[in-house]
């Protein structure tokens, strides 16, 4: 099996010669098969679309479920009774931290929602997540998260991609490049998002120097899914314009110093020609049977639920359909590119984020065991900071602010334990106090899960090989089964 450290890694060409040749000639090139997908074919020429693992794979897909903004931690699945009895009281030097927006004068803040423990395994959800609450034994919950900075835009770059300043590729282009996809016709990463950029920009969503043929397709929730999926022009004409501009982007790549760049380009004109008749189909969920889409909420009176609801059921048709790696992000409702971003108005506003959304998560969950694919998806629930446990003064339209030195995130499906939690914050949920994690262990523990292992699937640029999870990263195998 091919070391993805050994020179023969993609960008370390020994010699005179070329890319393609020596990636054609290496035995199992993880780089060729790479390079293989993005063209649209195997090595072989035909077939699905997927590379060999570095070992038995738990996983194929993920499903990220993105709660742009930060849901509260001490709201959610992070119980702190000691909120409510020291309420009102000033936070102290003690509980001030450069990792969330605080200061001594600060006052604690009790939960408005009432925790129970769910399921037969006795999982701490609160009542804010009432459909949540009754999978809670299919939840696996880290409640030890540790983040950089109380950033939005840091964060969200620090959740997809592993740096906070951005410039790599993020952990869904990483995903498509080192598996592919199992379906010619479908892009290996898609986000089905809301027609806005969250904080941190479309960097959250990108391919940087991976070749362009892994950055994310993005389908929009209502109307023409992907713009220009319908050509003016009949099939057998594009198909003579693709050739032409394939052989004329062939002979400037041969003249290139870096061809990938150009191959991708490529690669991303076959995929779009192949999606016209795909990408329609697997969006359009009218032939789902009434009850699956009642149980996603998309007969929601609520617009922005209905929205929600049609995103994550075209979210199990995609990794139905093959697709390695989808995103679904959050509608926004008040004009806050952040919609979890409750600095004031913390009941009102987290009640609707609820609403809109924790119905549909829960559905996906279900849906996809009853089908047999939960077992190979992984679900994951997550937004990139918490809030804060303190608040400024306590008043009627109190609110939270950012938080990132201790707050939870769930993972669902694809060989994780379910109704289990894992590491713990203080007494108040202000800081991590056992088992700390941080995004890179859950990147290279997701990785893990599909087969792959996180030190080696790498990419040679700026001079090194780079990595989804840099110089850091361990398998949380506490939370695997």
């Amino acid at each position: 099996m091919m070391d993805l450290h050994h020179p023969r890694c993609p960008g370390r060409i020994p010699g005179d010669t070329s890319r393609r040749s020596f990636l054609q000639q290496s035995s199992v090139g993880f780089g060729w098969l790479a390079l293989s997908a993005m063209l649209g074919r195997t090595a072989s020429g035909a077939g699905p679309l997927a590379t060999p693992h570095l070992f038995a794979p738990r996983a194929r897909n993920i499903i990220l479920c993105f709660m742009d903004g930060g849901p509260s931690h001490v709201d959610t699945f992070d119980p702190k009774p000691a909120l409510k009895e020291h309420e009102g009281k000033p936070i102290g030097e003690a509980a001030v931290s450069k990792r969330s927006q605080s200061a001594a004068s600060r006052v604690w803040l009790g939960s408005p929602w009432t925790f129970r423990q769910r399921g037969e395994s006795g999982l701490w959800v609160s009542d804010l997540f009432p459909h949540l609450a009754s999978i809670a034994d299919k939840l696996c919950v880290v409640r030890s998260m540790l983040g950089e900075l109380p950033l939005h835009g840091q964060q969200a770059l620090l959740m997809h991609t592993g740096r906070i300043l951005g410039q790599a590729p993020s952990l869904g282009a990483w995903v498509s490049y080192g598996l592919g996809t199992e379906n010619q016709n479908l892009p290996g990463y898609v986000v089905l998002n809301n027609d806005w950029v969250p904080n941190g920009g479309l960097e959250n969503f990108g391919s940087s120097f991976l070749p362009a043929s892994h950055q994310a397709t993005q389908i929009r929730p209502s109307g023409v899914p992907v713009d220009n999926i319908s050509s003016a022009e009949p099939v057998d004409v594009q198909r003579r314009m693709l050739t032409l501009l394939a052989e004329q982007d062939r002979a400037f790549a041969a003249q290139a110093s870096d061809r990938l760049a150009i191959e991708g380009a490529i690669a991303n004109y076959e995929t779009a020609f192949r999606m016209q008749a795909t990408v329609p189909a697997v969006a359009d969920i009218s032939a789902e049977p009434l009850h699956i889409q009642q149980m996603y909420g998309v007969d929601s009176d609520d617009p922005h639920q209905k929205l929600y609801a049609t995103q994550a059921l075209r979210a199990r048709r995609l990794v139905e359909a093959g697709v390695r790696f989808v995103e679904i992000t959050c509608p926004s409702f008040d004009d806050n590119n952040s919609p979890w971003d409750q600095h004031s108005q913390l009941k009102k506003n987290h009640e609707k984020n609820a609403r809109v959304t924790e119905q549909s998560v829960a559905a996906l969950i279900v849906d996809l065991e009853q089908r047999g694919l939960l077992d190979e998806t992984i679900v994951v629930w997550a937004g990139e900071m918490g809030r804060t446990p303190h608040t400024p003064a306590i008043n009627d339209a109190v609110g939270r602010d950012h938080h990132v030195n201790g707050y939870s995130i769930f993972m669902a499906g694809g060989g994780f334990r379910g109704g289990m939690t894992y590491g713990e914050t203080d007494e108040f949920g202000n800081s991590v106090a056992e088992n700390q994690v941080d995004i890179h262990d859950i990147h290279a523990t997701l990785l893990h899960q599909l087969g792959v292992d996180h030190e080696r699937l790498v990419f040679r640029h700026g001079g090194r090989d780079q990595r989804l999870t840099d110089v850091s990263g361990r398998i949380l195998t506490d939370l695997l089964v």
